[in-house]
């Protein structure tokens, strides 16, 4: 019987440059289990979007996604992760599991990237948030794309930043346990 390692797949890009897609298709073709945060947002607070809601919600899923892991399934982390730390947090969890980390990374051209949110914003309303164009610049000047290192799996995960002993650590401030 041969036994192959699950593999961690992160989807890491701005609204609308096609993480959700691409998840469900590797959802499909790997057999994966899809947690798809903004889902859970929507279910639980309708046209709201808490920040300190989605934080919890993000920790939740990547908890379930390690447990998973451990189980010897793969997974699709469908949010944004626009972070390196975010990104070094998560590759780091999933070596310590022995799993493999796969990264997606998308984008598109801003003119693209608000049609296709206008797009999902009159077709399916309930999937999504209005975006104005200042936040979309903003996310635009935040997000930390990720090296070519990053994306092939050949570049050693960092330590985890100044203050903290260990990732674990780390993941613990930055995904909260619980509102509050």
């Amino acid at each position: 019987m041969t036994v192959t390692r699950p593999t961690l797949f992160l989807t890491v890009g701005l609204p609308g440059t096609g993480k959700t897609t691409e998840a469900r298709r590797i959802e499909v073709e790997e057999g994966a289990l899809r947690l798809t945060k903004d889902e859970w947002v929507k279910a639980l607070y309708g046209h709201a979007n808490p920040p300190s809601a989605t934080d919890v919600i993000e920790g939740r899923l990547i908890d379930i996604g390690l447990r998973a892991l451990q189980l010897g399934v793969n997974v699709v982390i469908d949010f944004g992760l626009w972070s390196r730390d975010e990104r070094s947090a998560l590759r780091y969890a999933a070596g310590d599991l022995g799993a493999a980390v796969e990264l997606r990374y998308l984008s598109l051209p801003p003119a693209e990237q608000r049609r296709r949110l206008d797009r999902r914003h009159a077709e399916e309303p309930h999937t999504t948030w209005r975006m104005s164009d200042a936040e979309l610049a903003e996310w635009a000047a935040a997000i930390s794309v990720p090296t070519p290192g990053e994306l092939d799996g050949s570049e050693p995960v960092d330590g985890p930043p100044p203050g903290y002993a260990t990732w674990d650590a780390w993941r613990a401030q930055r995904w909260p346990p619980s509102v509050g």
